[in-house]
């Protein structure tokens, strides 16, 4: 098949193909900068959609839950994508794909885009291109645009600062519920889930969270917004319904009050400064055998320490004010 360049894959993203949309997908995982025209012209066509960040704990069942909030988003008539964030495979460095495992019941479903990406070391249970790859099924037309983090548990906040709508999974019997607090990932949620409700702990789940809400625990940062708790069970197929009335009227709240251009600022701001990172990453790459090569020699003779080091890379790149 002969190569297309990216920048031809744009008016097919545009009118929703499903080829452009893969296409382009996996040019912005992998980072090549022969996408970065098209990236960035597809940029100029996004933010219509409403993205959700689903995050929890693992075990808490949040594959199996997706798939049933995107069959419902579905017969409520929208279109939705799911990008499912994976554990990297360490022989191949890919995604272990289990999500499409699970959500195989929306196969065939031309509403429905599923992309899952290895996350490659990337922290915060993101991968490297999730939001551009958000950008791409936003401008193909998707309603929402669901990201499904990887579920590490401890690193989970950055689905926060990406998404309009944050939904957390617990799930009953899974561990101390003080340390899900001290992951933080009670405080990010616009949404909380106790996924599994029909388990005989379920109730005891439910009112621990709402205890603990009401105790002020979680620290809110939407005074407007009063932040629901969802029972579900995928399995009975109870509470996915409500779980969406939920998302839905969160982003009603947030068009009603005008937090959502406060929102879409955050975002922006986060996304400005994670390409400022990435951008300083490929240059300390590109000059690994030129000014580090040197660099690393003086901190293996302890002649200079790692910050001065860096300060020295940043100047010889021409970066910043480094004083």
């Amino acid at each position: 098949m002969a190569y297309v360049p990216s920048v031809d894959l744009v008016p097919g993203v545009l009118a929703g193909e499903v080829r452009s949309i893969a296409r382009l997908l996996t040019r912005a995982e992998s980072g090549v900068d022969e996408a970065r025209v098209a990236l960035d012209a597809i940029f100029g066509h996004a933010g219509r959609a409403h993205i959700v960040g689903i995050t929890g704990v693992p075990g808490s069942g949040k594959s199996t839950l997706v798939a049933k909030l995107a069959a419902a988003i579905r017969r409520s008539g929208r279109k939705v994508a799911i990008v499912a964030i994976d554990p990297s495979s360490p022989f191949t460095g890919g995604s272990i794909l289990g999500d499409r495992i699970r959500m195989g019941e929306l196969a065939g479903d031309a509403g429905v885009y599923l992309r899952s990406m290895a996350t490659r070391g990337a922290l915060g249970g993101l991968a490297r291109g999730t939001l551009e790859a958000v950008d791409v099924l936003d401008a193909a037309g998707f309603d929402l645009v669901i990201i499904e983090t990887v579920g590490v548990g401890q690193d989970e906040v950055e689905v926060a600062r990406a998404a309009h709508t944050t939904v957390v999974i617990s799930a009953p019997g899974l561990g101390d519920d003080i340390q899900a607090i001290k992951a933080g990932i009670l405080e990010i949620a616009d949404v909380h889930v106790v996924s599994k409700c029909d388990k005989p702990d379920g109730s005891k789940a439910i009112a621990d969270l709402k205890n603990m809400l009401a105790l002020g625990l979680s620290l809110s940062r939407r005074a407007r917004w009063q932040i629901p708790v969802v029972p579900t069970s995928s399995q009975r197929d109870e509470g996915i319904a409500e779980l969406l009335a939920a998302i839905d009227e969160h982003w009603s709240s947030l068009e009603e009050t005008g937090e959502i251009a406060t929102r879409r600022v955050q975002i922006n701001e986060r996304r400005l400064l994670k390409a400022g990172e990435e951008i300083l990453r490929d240059q300390f790459v590109r000059n690994r055998d030129g000014k580090i090569g040197a660099l690393v020699t003086e901190l293996n003779a302890r002649a200079l320490s790692p910050h001065r080091a860096a300060e020295r890379l940043l100047a010889d790149l021409h970066i910043g004010d480094t004083k």
